[in-house]
């Protein structure tokens, strides 16, 4: 038996008989960990080749190769990983042990959150919409957040800690709390071969957690390895949801909604230089996304683009999570799109204007059910990446 799970099980145990309610206590909630002999595979990543071999003659790349943001200091592996597990889900490690990274990315909502906006650990809201945490690792500029203001994940992790809203600590009081749970010190001996617990080791194994949560097992991707191009007709696919496809993958003029230049590659990810702006707004007054983080005016308005991969599971949408399902979205890109000084050059027309995409009801909903092929449910169900604690 796992030691880690033993010495937890019989603490566990011990507390509830002592702790009898005829004797006028409750019994006292503690972390029982529940993790395997031999830990899970997140070293290994064995995508499907069309993940890593560029389509010839594509305008854009469709392989991920070259978008790794891992760091050559803190590559996967399995102990790591697994470290990063137990932080990610320890609501110890908040001011008042209410919340834990999980409470706002919850893997059965696609790492996301289902409200718009998350609630921290003194019944305060985050100021934006919790973002997917799937493909995490593949984004060639390796910024964070919406607004991009960590330049690391690395650094990213480590702020929701900090945060006076999500969790109300401080670097030194999460050290501490990780130095007081009893299941920690073997943890840290097997991810770092030492049992000193610091903040960079924290961020570390978060980093290498998050980083092996990727998708690639949807109806997407066993249609795509049965085809030569992602534009070609997937044969698993309905009518409608190839029409929604190529849709997707068209350029404008076409007939297509260009949807691919802002969501590249099998990953489904921004391949774009840094943040942009879809025109949710004409001004930006409240949030200025990037513009916030970055002096230069032309980051206002500007958001970081999200990987679509499981999309179906992540609604709300958007950084203000003003969109309650994919329907608004495709309406939004077919006919809402505001003419934002700093709008994306994709966005618009041949005369500076918001592209009107002008798409049947039968289109948009090609289109909705196309991006419902991405779901991913392996990612949603898989015990590695789930709560290890019971």
């Amino acid at each position: 038996m796992n030691k880690i799970l033993y010495l937890s099980s019989v603490l566990f145990v011990v507390i509830i008989l002592s702790c009898n309610k005829d004797d006028g206590y409750e019994p006292i909630e503690v972390n029982v960990l529940n993790l395997p002999e031999t830990p899970f595979d997140y070293s290994s990543l064995d995508l499907p080749s069309h993940f890593t071999t560029n389509v010839p003659g594509q305008p854009l790349q469709t392989a991920i190769n070259g978008t790794d943001n891992t760091p050559t200091d803190n590559p996967i592996t399995n102990d790591g990983a697994t470290l990063g597990r137990v932080l990610f889900y320890d609501k110890q490690l908040s001011a008042n042990g209410t919340i834990s990274c999980a409470s706002c990315h919850k893997q059965d909502k696609g790492f996301s959150d289902d409200t718009v906006l998350s609630v921290g650990f003194d019944a305060g809201l985050t100021a934006r919409h919790s973002m997917t945490l799937i493909n995490a690792r593949f984004y060639q500029r390796g910024r964070f957040f919406w607004d991009e203001r960590a330049t690391t994940l690395e650094e990213q992790v480590l702020m929701p800690f900090q945060d006076p809203v999500e969790m109300g600590m401080t670097l030194e009081q999460v050290v501490g709390k990780v130095q007081e749970q009893s299941y920690y010190p073997e943890l840290f001996q097997k991810a770092f071969g030492s049992q000193e617990i610091t903040s960079d080791k924290i961020s570390k194994a978060l980093a290498q957690f998050v980083r092996s949560i990727v998708s690639y097992s949807s109806k997407y991707d066993i249609g795509r390895a049965q085809s030569a191009a992602p534009g070609a007709n997937f044969p698993n696919f309905t009518d409608e949801e190839n029409i929604g496809k190529n849709i997707f993958f068209r350029t404008i003029p076409n007939g297509g909604g260009a949807c691919f230049g802002c969501h590249t590659t099998e990953a489904f990810i921004s391949a774009n230089p840094g943040p942009q702006n879809n025109g949710l707004d004409a001004t930006s007054t409240t949030d200025l996304g990037a513009g916030g983080v970055f002096p230069n005016p032309i980051f206002v308005g500007r958001f970081k683009s999200t990987s679509l991969r499981n999309i179906e599971l992540t609604a709300p949408y958007m950084h203000d999570g003003r969109f309650a399902t994919l329907e608004q979205v495709v309406e939004h890109y077919n006919s809402g799109i505001k003419p934002h000084p700093t709008l994306s050059p994709a966005l618009k027309d041949a005369n500076g204007n918001p592209v009107q995409l002008n798409l049947t009801n039968a289109q948009k909903a090609a289109l909705v059910a196309f991006l419902k092929t991405l779901t991913d449910n392996s990612v949603s169900t898989e015990v590695k990446w789930s709560n290890p604690f019971r």
